[in-house]
């Protein structure tokens, strides 16, 4: 019997009935069996690995102008792992599934974070991260031919928001880890950036949850255990959904659509709008890979799927070298 294997034994020794078992995963194109590691470490590994996944790094979780602390979409990314790894273990749920899902949720975002997601909703009519990360994990990695997911993966990676929930226990941690996550970790970020003073959430949040990260995040995940252990679904009490709810609505007032980050989301808007309507007149500078597959998925699908998948810091670079005269033209002569 190979490590795989036994691994795979385990699951059903471990975990409750619920739980998603990798050995009855399925994927598009069958692949042969790794002798050490299940489908869903295999899964894990490959977002891991990815272009995409490494490209968060330079993208914005909330401040785009920020320093070396604050979240990126990496650190958000892992945070979520972490979060929904406690929660899976604590209801005996599979870790290696709920952590695959975590780690790729957000590798459709765009650069400079909602403020981007919006500008690419406004230029197209429709534009959603979730259903951008499924896009680059199904057909843009591996030079097109995409990293070949569980479907189990795939669905808790375009349900981690909007109106459908995963069909997996699993994936239906990962979408209230990720809501943990940002809310406690933006809510630390804008401490740091002098948003928002100790003292300026609402009561109930303080009172329920407590007032450091650490306290906030143990409390939320202490409730969804204790509250999805003895049913078929990951719920929350009602108190803590009404807190949650009243620490959301209070960051989206006061942070996400503040007037102080106006700024940066209108100069997010205009680059990611410029850059969008640069390479739909000029398709031919795209990289050679997006221009290959016009005929595949068409100009416009092409140039969508280039710009939003830029990092923050190289869409700032393209812009300048296109729109910007090199500096020499600037200084008069002597």
């Amino acid at each position: 019997m190979t490590i795989r294997e036994q691994l795979e034994e385990r699951e059903y020794e471990m975990l409750r009935e619920e739980a998603a078992k990798s050995r009855e995963s399925k994927r598009l194109r069958p692949i042969e069996s790794c002798p050490f590691r299940t489908d869903f470490q295999r899964d894990r590994d490959r977002i891991l690995h990815s272009k995409a996944f490494r490209r968060l790094k330079r993208k914005t979780q909330v401040y785009i102008v920020s320093g070396d602390h604050y979240r990126t979409r990496m650190t958000h990314s892992l945070e979520v792992a972490q979060i929904s790894r406690t929660i899976a273990r604590g209801l005996r749920l599979n870790e290696d599934l709920t952590e695959a899902i975590a780690l790729g949720h957000d590798v459709g975002h765009t650069p400079f974070g909602h403020a981007g997601e919006a500008a690419m909703a406004n230029i197209l009519g429709h534009f959603a991260h979730n259903e951008q990360s499924l896009r680059v994990v199904d057909h843009l990695e591996r030079d097109g031919e995409g990293l070949n997911l569980t479907f189990e993966v795939k669905d808790g990676i375009v349900n981690h928001t909007g109106k459908h929930l995963p069909k997996t226990l699993e994936g239906r941690i990962v979408r209230v880890a990720d809501r943990i996550a940002y809310l406690c970790h933006d809510y630390d970020d804008s401490l740091r950036a002098g948003m928002l003073e100790a003292d300026d959430l609402p009561e109930v949040v303080y009172r329920t949850i407590g007032r450091t990260t650490s306290e906030m995040i143990t409390g939320m995940v202490a409730d969804i255990i204790e509250n999805s252990t003895d049913t078929d679904d990951i719920v929350l009490s009602s108190h803590m959904q009404e807190t949650m709810q009243a620490f959301r609505d209070y960051m989206f007032r006061h942070i996400y659509h503040s007037e102080r980050l106006a700024r940066e989301r209108e100069q997010a808007v205009f680059v990611l709008r410029e850059l969008y309507t640069y390479f739909m007149e000029h398709m031919e500078k795209l990289p050679r890979g997006f221009v290959e597959r016009e005929e595949r998925w068409g100009k416009q699908q092409c140039v969508v799927d280039y710009v939003a998948g830029l990092s923050d810091s190289y869409a700032v670079k393209l812009f300048s070298e296109i729109f910007m005269p090199p500096i020499g033209l600037l200084v008069p002569e002597s």
